[in-house]
């Protein structure tokens, strides 16, 4: 994928994070993850590639817009094919009470290299490059966090696990604390969390426990550029999920699921602050229809990463891109 794309997805997920900040704190869950979709998908009309959503915000039948096997972009002999992953929300919740750590992400390859995981959930352990290659998702949590422990030269109490809140979790958490180390609990938003395993001033070491599959591979992209590490295991809720999943081509649906596993080749990850978290500042409304964004862009292939503080001039941005109903 050529480098100078990665501005133009920017541009995608600074409309998404955009729209929905207007509706921060109002309660109303719904409101905020349509204004991202629906100035996401607006945003793809100016963007030249053959883009097909693999993993979005569901099947056809499910979604309206930004549906999986939806084509998005310009399309032309000699722009490139492209796989998409992306969550034009990432923490609905979170945006909806103004919370910390929303976020909207959006990771991309070349056609063919993204797991096309369903929506069901996922066991997941991620870390940074330098606890990588010492998780096993197979192994015990106290296992994985001696090891981890040990390849950062910490003492197992100098070490931070990060862990969604949820009632699944309740019997992982006491066995967590009983090693010592620190927890952070978090409500929604575990692509950030993943992705801030990677970041050394994140203070976070680890993340452990069942998400969404799909943003187990949005994760997995993030990791891959900034050399971390990530697994997974696919834990479906019924047989209906492993039926759409054997349907969607995968095989072995109970096999661990390594980095390479679910993305492979070059790999984009872009994600625009929505709220102020950890991983980016949220967007700022200032006088005279103006507003700043706080985004990040990583890149497998160099591994680079750079972050991009853009301000905005609401009055000339095209009609209809932010439109969401939401100005006040």
């Amino acid at each position: 994928m050529d480098r100078n794309l990665a501005l133009e997805f920017v541009r995608i997920t600074e409309a998404a994070a955009l729209a929905s900040a207007r509706w921060m704190g109002r309660g109303d869950e719904k409101a905020a993850d349509q204004a991202a979709v629906d100035a996401m998908r607006r945003a793809f009309n100016s963007v030249r590639i053959n883009g097909t959503v693999v993993i979005g915000e569901g099947e056809r039948d499910e979604a309206p817009m930004l549906y999986i096997g939806e084509k998005v972009g310009i399309e032309a002999d000699d722009v490139p094919a492209v796989d998409i992953a992306l969550d034009p929300l990432e923490g609905t919740t979170i945006c909806a009470t103004g919370g910390v750590g929303a976020t909207s992400v959006m990771a991309l390859a070349e056609s063919g290299n993204f797991l096309h995981a369903p929506d069901t959930y996922m066991d997941k352990i991620a870390c940074g490059p330098g606890a990588r290659g010492a998780i096993d998702i197979d192994a015990s949590p106290e296992d994985n966090i001696k090891a981890v422990a040990k390849r950062l030269g910490k003492d197992a109490a100098d070490v931070t696990v990060v862990i969604l809140h949820r009632p699944r979790h309740e019997e992982l958490i006491a066995r967590i604390r009983k090693t010592g180390v620190r927890i952070q609990l978090i409500g929604d938003g575990d692509v950030s969390a993943a992705v801030a395993t990677g970041q050394p001033t994140s203070g976070i070491d680890l993340l452990i426990g069942v998400g969404g599959a799909p943003e187990g591979v949005i994760s997995a992209a993030a990791l891959a550029c900034m050399g971390g590490d990530f697994q997974g295991r696919l834990k479906f809720r019924s047989e209906d999920e492993r039926r759409r999943a054997d349907k969607m081509g995968m095989k072995s649906l109970d096999q661990a699921l390594r980095l390479h596993d679910l993305c492979k080749g070059n790999v984009m990850f872009v994600a625009t602050g929505v709220t102020t978290g950890p991983l980016l500042k949220g967007v700022q409304f200032l006088p005279g229809h103006r507003a700043t964004t706080h985004s990040i862009v990583m890149r497998s292939a160099t591994g680079t990463i750079r972050t991009i503080e853009a301000e905005h001039c609401l009055d000339r941005k095209p009609d209809g891109l932010l439109n969401s109903g939401a100005r006040v």
